[in-house]
């Protein structure tokens, strides 16, 4: 028998009803190039998360060091610490805008990221938008790695401060023996983690949430209280002389705090496929996300002003790193102008360090794995569903996180905000706006879910509409991030001015040419 279904298109009504819930587990083409058993539905027993676990997945994955340094970045632009908490939060309350369009369906349909790209871009052209958001997240698994691994190399150099020579300054990729040491230590405990699976990593960031706030809270106390204040960049005005030396600024921060969540914005189904429902998801991550980044972010600018007093000598730039402040604060050196150790007992400050290490290196692992593991890991078994698994796609993240060599894009704080995060953004918004336009307007929240799996279903092996969309919505971005990333600045041009603008520029243009050419464009496609 032949069933001709109708994709949805905006403005038609469809008598055919494709969707949804009506479909059973014996329908899904199990056998077929498209299934494995990782990127399967996840069905209605197992999905268990509640707002609970919404919220601690956004804690523990906002509670990490990039996020503490985001306002020294900010900062050291050129912003006073108000202005920088305030694109910060901004910036996170606007994210959190599409990751609550994309998450929907994950709760609806219990599918992934990659799975969900199938009924926008094609079953085989999902694998465009998935190996873009793969790469980014490999980038970004590279810098938590890093950071982490340096933590690591630190706490061990208090406690045993031969370390520190080990190889004779010998480098391999750019880092010497002892970094590169702790590189991989830490490389391998975020591996063995997603070996262990996903239920695994939902209980890893259920306690990992309130140890890492406590132990943040507990340094700032310890802080504040030594230094008798919060310090003078509380009171450190902005160095921008008018509002336009501002808005040059501001617009590329901003759009470097949206590119910090932009690659969840898209992988978001990945999580929210565990939901028990679409209150749970919504609630959890309203109450994590942006009250965690403005906080986190809160207690680094107080840290920091307040280390200034405590550790004079010693230039704000590097105060802004929490590694360096705790590490002066538990060495065995009595700094200039005290006459003991900041920890005068052998014993506690031992402790002390040890529990830093163990704080920072929690907070380190729970965003890695969630926030740039699971999603690396689906999108590269999307590629061959037969070939790799969930466990194999994570392998395969982690080796390209080490050739990508994220400590060179640590260097300054230029780099980082507006070359890394600004650039890959530029890629990440097109996609944003085509799933958007495509899932709620184009097909009005309505999948076949089946179909996603099936290489002769409803949904072709590439959609060209999207891809088009995607095309153009990056193209614009293209010179000024060439540019950009080469430092030329021999005169300003249109690119240069736009590109600041880049995730909103590919957002809405990529949406709006997808959504015009679906109307231009009505096709029916026949299931046989």
């Amino acid at each position: 028998m032949n069933h001709v279904h109708e994709i949805e298109l905006p403005f038609v009504n469809n008598q055919q009803n494709p969707q949804d819930s009506n479909w059973q587990p014996q329908d899904l083409f199990r056998d077929g190039p498209l299934f494995n058993e990782d990127l399967a539905p996840v069905p209605s027993e197992k999905r268990t998360w509640t707002t609970y676990n919404f919220a601690a997945l956004w804690i523990s994955m906002a509670h990490c060091i990039p996020t503490y340094m985001l306002a020294g970045g900010l900062v050291a632009v050129g912003m006073n610490w108000w202005q920088a908490l305030l694109t910060i939060g901004l910036g996170n309350i606007i994210v959190l805008i599409p990751i609550l369009l994309n998450a929907h369906p994950g709760t609806k349909y219990g599918i992934p990221f990659p799975v969900l790209a199938r009924s926008s871009f094609g079953t085989k052209g999902a694998n465009i938008p998935a190996v873009l958001r793969a790469i980014v997240a490999c980038g970004w698994f590279g810098i938590q790695t890093y950071i982490g691994g340096e933590a690591v190399k630190t706490f061990i150099e208090i406690i045993w401060p031969e370390y520190a020579h080990i190889g004779g300054g010998i480098k391999v990729l750019g880092l010497e023996i002892p970094s590169m040491i702790t590189f991989l230590v830490f490389w391998t405990l975020n591996i063995l983690i997603i070996f262990l699976g996903m239920e695994y990593v939902k209980i890893f960031e259920n306690w990992a949430a309130p140890i890492v706030l406590i132990l943040a809270a507990s340094l700032l106390l310890w802080v504040v209280l030594l230094a008798g204040g919060f310090g003078p960049i509380l009171f450190q005005p902005s160095r921008f002389a008018n509002f336009d030396e501002f808005w040059k600024v501001f617009v590329p921060s901003l759009t470097g705090m949206i590119g910090f969540w932009a690659t969840l914005s898209l992988n978001v189904p990945d999580f929210t496929r565990y939901g028990r429902g679409q209150k749970e998801q919504i609630l959890g991550q309203v109450l994590g996300l942006p009250t965690t980044m403005i906080a986190f972010s809160a207690m680094g600018v107080v840290i920091t002003s307040a280390s200034q007093v405590i550790l004079h000598q010693v230039p704000v730039e590097q105060l802004w790193d929490p590694v360096l402040v705790i590490q002066k604060l538990t060495s065995s050196d009595i700094y200039p102008g005290r006459t003991e150790p900041f920890i005068a007992n052998t014993n506690l400050r031992l402790s002390v360090a040890v529990i830093s290490l163990l704080g920072v290196a929690i907070a380190t692992i729970s965003v890695n794995i969630a926030a740039n593991v699971v999603s690396p890991a689906n999108d590269f078994a999307n590629l061959a569903p037969k070939r790799i698994s969930f466990k194999i796609g994570g392998l395969i993240t982690g080796i390209i996180g080490i050739l990508i060599m994220p400590w060179n894009l640590l260097e300054s704080a230029d780099i980082y905000i507006f070359e890394w995060l600004v650039g890959y953004s530029a890629l990440l918004g097109p996609i944003a706006g085509v799933m958007i336009v495509d899932y709620w307007v184009i097909k009005r929240q309505r999948l076949n879910v089946p179909d996603l799996y099936r290489p002769d279903g409803i949904y072709p092996p590439y959609n060209k509409k999207a891809i088009v969309a995607l095309i153009v919505g990056i193209i614009p971005n293209i010179p000024g991030f060439i540019r950009a990333a080469n430092g030329m600045s021999n005169g300003e041009n249109i690119f240069d001015v736009i590109y600041p603008y880049s995730w909103f520029i590919g957002l809405f243009l990529s949406g709006f040419i997808h959504l015009l050419f679906s109307c231009l464009f009505r096709n029916k496609t026949v299931n046989n």
